[in-house]
C-alpha cells in the first residue's frame, strides 16, 4: 500500500473513532430535537409499502390525516381529527408503561393548559389498556383529553405515521386537517411552543 493511501486510511480511522466518541459522549439528541433531525429519522422509520397492510391508509406529510374513532376514557367514540376542527391539533401517542411518555406529559399538560381556547389543542392517545391508563391518570393527571387505542400493526400512532411504533410520537394536524409536523421522542420543558410554531 502506498503512503497516500495509508495516511487516507488512518485519517478516515481516526475521523470515525472522533464521531463514535463524540456520539458516545454527547449523544445525538440535540440533532433528533431539530426539525432536520426529526425529518432524516422520519426518513429512516417511513413506511413501506409493504408495511402499510392491505387498505390502511397512513399519514404523510403535507396530506389529510385519515380519520380515526377512538374511545375516550368513558367509552364514547371521539372522530380525531374531526372533532377537534378548526385550530390546530398537537396528538400524542403514549403508554402508561413508557418511560419517557411519562416524563413530557407535565410539559403536555401546561402547553394545552396555556393554548386555551384559541390556541392549538392537545388530545393523547393511549396505546395501552383502559384500565391502565385510568389507573395512570390517577395518579398523573393532565387537563387535555385522553383516547384509548389497541397497540397493533394499525393502531392510531402507525396510521399516523409511526410504523415502528416509537413511543412518545406526536404530530401537529392544522386546522384544515393536514399532517404539519412529526416528533419522534418527548419534548424537553420549552420544545412545544417552537416545534408547535407558537
Amino acid at each position: 500500500m502506498r503512503s497516500g493511501s495509508k495516511i487516507i486510511l488512518v485519517a478516515l480511522a481516526a475521523g470515525l473513532a472522533g464521531l463514535m466518541a463524540g456520539v458516545a459522549l454527547n449523544p445525538p439528541s440535540r440533532l433528533l430535537r431539530t426539525e432536520v433531525g426529526q425529518r432524516l429519522l422520519q426518513g429512516v422509520l417511513a413506511p413501506s409499502a409493504s408495511e402499510s397492510p392491505g387498505a390502511l391508509h397512513v399519514a404523510r406529510r403535507g396530506e389529510t390525516v385519515p380519520i380515526l374513532s377512538l374511545p375516550d376514557l368513558d367509552g364514547r367514540r371521539v372522530p380525531v381529527p374531526g372533532a377537534f376542527a378548526g385550530r390546530p391539533l398537537l396528538i400524542n401517542v403514549w403508554a402508561s408503561w413508557c418511560g419517557p411518555c411519562i416524563e413530557e406529559m407535565p410539559e403536555l399538560d401546561r402547553y394545552s393548559a396555556q393554548q386555551a381556547a384559541n390556541g392549538t389543542q392537545v388530545v393523547g392517545i393511549a396505546l395501552d389498556d383502559g384500565a391502565a391508563v385510568r389507573a395512570f391518570l390517577q395518579r398523573v393527571p393532565v387537563r387535555y383529553p385522553i383516547l384509548i387505542d389497541t397497540p397493533g400493526p394499525a393502531d392510531a400512532g402507525v396510521r399516523l405515521g409511526n410504523p415502528k411504533g416509537v413511543l412518545p410520537y406526536s404530530v401537529l394536524i392544522g386546522a384544515d386537517g393536514r399532517l404539519l409536523k412529526q416528533r419522534f421522542g418527548p419534548f424537553a420543558a420549552g420544545e412545544i411552543e417552537e416545534w408547535a410554531g407558537n
